[in-house]
């Protein structure tokens, strides 16, 4: 069995997570100290100092610039790391689904509780109705994707539709 992923998969991940949330507290920290700065010394001008007017202006520049600092950051690096480090931690923590499945195609990209994914789509026999269905199987974007061929029986171990382990059995006849 071929396995997608390791135990430094899990580590890097959690590593690329606590290195983004850094960046963003110390971003937020020059902001409050600026801000804070700014504040104070708007608080120890005089009434009605001409001052007043660039410092008003200085503060909501600089909040202005955070604001448009952390909503791209948090709304794009962080939201995907954060969504990577919890599929990581669904796969080593979930239950695992087994089956021997026929590969029938590759679909489009798509993307999963937040994580870019291919979808390997098989064949699966409704015992009910007496046909076949496509089961859709997500690998990872950030893996290569198995190189499976049409018809080929494969081994697979899947954590909610997620690969995780793979083996062909039956190579294709051509």
């Amino acid at each position: 069995m071929i396995r997608l992923y390791s135990d430094d998969d899990l580590w890097e991940a959690y590593a690329q997570r606590r290195r983004i949330l850094a960046v963003f507290f110390a971003v937020t920290a020059v902001w409050l100290l600026a801000f804070w700065a700014l504040f104070i010394y708007y608080v120890m001008l005089p009434y009605e100092d001409p001052n007043q007017t660039w410092v008003t202006a200085l503060t909501c520049i600089v909040t202005a610039l955070y604001i448009m600092f952390l909503f791209p950051y948090m709304g794009i690096c962080f939201k995907r790391s954060n969504a990577y480090c919890r599929m990581l931690k669904f796969i080593s923590l979930g239950l695992k689904e087994s089956a021997v499945l026929p590969f029938a195609g590759i679909d489009d990209w798509i993307t999963h509780d937040g994580v870019d994914v291919n979808v390997a789509t098989f064949r699966v026999r409704n015992v009910k109705r007496d046909e076949e269905m496509i089961r859709q199987i997500y690998v990872d974007g950030e893996k290569d994707f198995p190189p499976f061929k049409e018809e080929q029986n494969v081994r697979l171990v899947s954590q909610g539709n997620l690969l995780i382990e793979y083996e062909i059995l039956t190579q294709n006849k051509e």
